[in-house]
């Protein structure tokens, strides 16, 4: 038996080249000339040669599909079958790609079926040739379509009216549901259709875990079918006598709702599931112009677009999730009774989709997501890199090939630091400067302008911190004066100096290294987190600013580091701590990632403590606080002995990991 297809080295044709091999078939696949290596790779996939699949140069959308005078005349009453499916399954795909290869496609495929005389025309359409219609659409249906308005749906339907009002040879319509991967292995070639929202799922599952209930919609049903039911489907109608001119529907006859769909991928997934999920439904109370209205306020706008682009979710998916249609099967049902061909259901091979998803489709897979492709040639700015955490970040940045410019305030060290920087082979410029003066940070600024024109990557890592009681401040204001100066004042200078350029190129990112204590509320670090909260505070507010010009913050609110600062508290040498690279790997994510905040979940739990119990928050950093003494050097004692430490400091530390004391 000879068979033609088109779209036959796509992913349904795939599949279905290999069943019509099985049958002993030789199988003619139209291909574009500079698309017969693909076909070449497919054939070694389904161990079959040039003789078994025979390659046809042409072109959808060309008339006769673009299939040469003797080609066709050599294929002329030998194909007994002919399989449409070449189109767009993409609805994102633009409205001008689609109206060309789904209807003059689908016109072209049609014409060149009689031309060859084929003695059966076998469309691949699909269930969203039914449009929006609201209730059951039967297998018999077709001008009832309603509510036509996306490009897909229209031209899905427009391309089977096609097949119904010109197609001469007999023919047979196949209106899959959602097709997805393989039900055994999970193979897939793109993300489409609930693949959308595997973004969404594994991102919720970073973030929380597994047993943590979540709040989501409900939504309509969607008919989701594996590609392996739709081919077999498929090959054993086909092959069926007297019946032509019937549509059949290749669909799940008990489908899920959103809702349930999202649970479903998410337990494959390891995420939380949505405990309760809202129906849509509940708001129908508020007239539609009301919800258009709100829909249409600017902010809610730019919200949606910026959720829905960081989930990677095409807008136009969204006027899918209540959908309203349902399929009725009756004929696919009864063609296929007695074959043991049936839908399986989604959770028996939901694990394997998944699964292929996140070996072999997550978007995150196919972006450059290391610290030199982030960074290698861009101007990236550290202050205070010449030792802890800035000079640990300032070594990555240099191993990634950044143009780095650091700055501190002892020339000599920072000329040694600039000799070990280059020796790794990295573009350093160093330039001294004192970031608590006002005028010397201008300087910087002005320096590094002059000298670079830009720059990409702002590290606020340049700190003073001071650990001392407020008892044992009474006298000392100078202490708040000199935390603000640097950590707060001369920040601001470095992001007021550099900004102007990366708002005028519209791109910049400023990172500012914050502390833990922010979250905590720490005892003992008035002075210091007052500064760095100051800071926080100053850099949301320009981040609200400057949000849609590209110009983004990241705050590090980082946990106890093991640096200089911390030395002079002997009691931190017995508490657990992270190194400086430790502390630089945490730089490095905020460069590529680019989030609104970086803390220890620790730190975040404190924040919400404090936020819903804050007393009860007040009481455990008070029970720290007298665990814990001030330093001989903060009580105003030379002794330079380290401090016993008990068990019970040593355990409280353990489990409050990172926190200053």
């Amino acid at each position: 038996m000879n068979y033609f297809l088109t779209g036959g080295t796509g992913f349904i044709g795939r599949f279905l080249v290999e069943k019509l091999l099985a049958r002993g078939g030789t199988v003619h696949v139209l291909v574009r000339e500079q698309s017969q290596g693909k076909l070449d790779v497919l054939r070694e996939r389904w161990g079959a040669d040039e003789t078994q699949v025979k390659a046809v140069i042409g072109d959808l959308t060309s008339k006769n599909l673009g299939i040469d005078a003797k080609t066709m005349k050599d294929l002329e009453g030998t194909i007994d079958h002919f399989f449409h499916l070449a189109a767009v399954y993409d609805m994102g795909a633009d409205e001008e790609a689609q109206q060309a290869t789904n209807i003059e496609g689908t016109r072209a495929a049609v014409n060149a079926a009689e031309a060859m005389g084929a003695k059966h025309f076998h469309h691949v359409s699909s269930i969203a040739a039914a449009g929006m219609f609201k209730g059951t659409f039967r297998e018999d249906m077709f001008e009832e379509a309603e509510k036509l308005d996306h490009p897909y749906l229209l031209t899905k339907h427009e391309s089977e009216k096609v097949v119904r009002e010109e197609c001469k040879v007999p023919f047979r319509i196949y209106r899959p549901g959602m097709v997805i991967g393989h039900s055994k292995t999970g193979e897939m070639d793109k993300v489409d259709g609930p693949y959308y929202f595997f973004k969404m799922i594994q991102k919720i599952r970073h973030a929380l875990p597994q047993w943590v209930p979540t709040i989501g919609i409900e939504g309509g049903r969607l008919n989701i079918v594996p590609v392996d039911f739709v081919v077999n489907a498929m090959d054993h109608i086909a092959h069926l006598e007297d019946e032509d001119g019937k549509c059949f529907h290749l669909v799940d006859s008990d489908p899920y709702k959103v809702g349930e769909i999202l649970n479903i991928f998410s337990e494959a997934g390891h995420a939380p599931k949505m405990g309760m999920r809202i129906d849509s439904r509940m708001f129908g109370f508020v007239p539609p112009f009301i919800r258009q209205s709100l829909k249409n306020l600017p902010p809610v706008k730019r919200l949606t677009s910026a959720v829905l682009d960081d989930m990677g979710i095409p807008p136009s998916v969204m006027s899918f999730i209540n959908y309203p249609t349902r399929f009725d099967a009756r004929e696919t049902e009864r063609a296929l009774k007695g074959t043991g061909i049936e839908v399986p259901r989604l959770t028996d091979y939901s694990a394997v989709i998944w699964d292929y998803w996140e070996r072999n489709l997550d978007p995150d897979l196919f972006k450059d997501r290391t610290l030199r492709g982030t960074v290698e040639g861009r101007v990236c700015v550290v202050t205070g890199a010449t030792s802890g955490i800035g000079l640990a970040t300032a070594q990555k940045l240099a191993d990634a090939g950044a143009i780095l410019v650091i700055g501190a305030r002892k020339p000599e060290r920072l000329k040694e630091v600039a000799e070990e920087l280059e020796a790794r082979g990295a573009s350093v410029h160093a330039y001294q400067c004192d970031f608590s003066d006002m005028e010397d940070a201008d300087r910087f600024v002005q320096t590094v302008l002059d000298n670079h024109g830009h720059v990409d990557v702002l590290v606020n890592n340049a700190g003073r911190s001071i650990r001392r009681s407020l008892d044992l401040s009474f006298d000392r204001f100078h202490d708040f004066e000199r935390t603000m100066q640097l950590n707060y004042f001369g920040s601001v200078r470095l992001v007021m100096g550099f900004a102007p350029k990366m708002l005028e190129r519209r791109r910049g990112h400023v990172i500012n290294i914050s502390s833990i204590g922010v979250l905590t509320n720490a005892p003992r670090f008035s002075a210091y987190v007052a500064s760095k909260s100051a800071l926080d505070a100053f850099s949301r507010c320009a981040a609200a600013e400057w949000s849609d010009r590209n110009v983004t913050f990241t705050t590090i609110n980082m946990p106890l580091v093991k640096t200089p600062m911390i030395a002079p508290t002997k009691i931190y040498d017995s508490v657990p701590t992270l190194t400086p690279d430790e502390a630089a790997d945490m730089v490095a994510e905020a460069i590529v990632y680019r989030p609104k905040r970086i803390a220890t979940r620790l730190g975040i739990f404190a924040q919400v403590l404090h936020a819903l119990a804050p007393k009860m928050g007040e009481i455990v950093m008070n029970t720290g606080y007298r665990m814990f003494p001030d330093s001989p050097a903060a009580a105003g004692s030379k002794s330079g002995q380290k401090p016993k430490v008990s068990t019970e400091q040593v355990a409280f530390a353990a489990i409050m990991r990172g926190i200053y004391w």
